[in-house]
């Protein structure tokens, strides 16, 4: 998933970025309201994670204009312990969630997991399909019952796959949600990675998984199985 993280204190912006980026995710980080909310409106990003204390805009004018203006990605608000008039006013504007500081990177990972999916109406975090079984929240990947080694990185380009699945993902788009940057066009990199998913998931290529769609990218084929947890 590719996130925005605003928060100008350097200190805890660093380190949430580089937990997240531990968990997978493609982080961008803003330290200032006016360019996180010029980020907001061009790029497309799966969750917001934003301050409400900013220099320039502060979070809660972000997300006053942003859901004026249509904008429904997910926002979890970062506040201060204690500032219920904050955290009502928030979610009054259409915060999806919000968490107090200091706070445990391992929960603000499992809040951007949970509005993620109430946004795209998936509660599944199994995923199954001719005996792939991935969890998409312990990061466990089986085939027949045997465990299935991923890196972090091609975990997330499974998984980003499979929550496409059935629908043909450019190697650009892979790259901005994947990787978080742009890669020289000619870069290989999706590719060499999709290799490397295919034959951990289908050593002997029989089932097929990850299809090439020539000239335009690749696709998790037909439909998989989900069961909730």
């Amino acid at each position: 998933m590719r996130v925005l993280l605003v928060e100008d204190e350097r200190k805890v912006a660093d380190f949430a970025q580089a937990a997240m980026v531990e968990q997978g995710f493609a982080v961008d980080l803003q330290t200032n309201g006016d360019d996180a909310y010029a980020a907001a409106r061009t790029e497309d990003y799966d969750a917001i994670v934003l301050d409400i204390m900013l220099p320039g805009r502060d979070g809660l004018s972000i997300l006053r204009q942003l859901r004026g203006q249509g904008h429904d990605t997910p926002v979890i608000l970062l506040t201060a312990r204690g500032e219920l008039s904050e955290r009502l006013e928030g979610l009054s504007l259409g915060a999806d969630d919000y968490i107090s500081k200091p706070f445990y990177v391992e929960e603000l990972v499992a809040r951007i997991h949970a509005v993620t999916r109430r946004a795209s109406g998936d509660s599944v975090s199994v995923l199954r399909a001719d005996g792939l079984t991935v969890n998409l929240l312990t990061r466990e990947v089986s085939l027949d019952g045997d465990t299935v080694e991923l890196t972090r990185r091609e975990f997330s380009v499974l998984e980003h796959l499979l929550r496409s699945r059935g629908r043909v993902l450019t190697r650009t788009q892979m790259l901005e949600h994947i990787w978080g940057y742009d890669f020289d066009p000619e870069s290989n990199v999706v590719d060499v990675y999709v290799r490397r998913v295919r034959h951990k998931i289908d050593p002997d290529g029989s089932r097929d998984f990850v299809q090439t769609v020539r000239g335009v990218g690749y696709r998790f084929r037909g439909e998989t199985g989900g069961a909730q947890r």
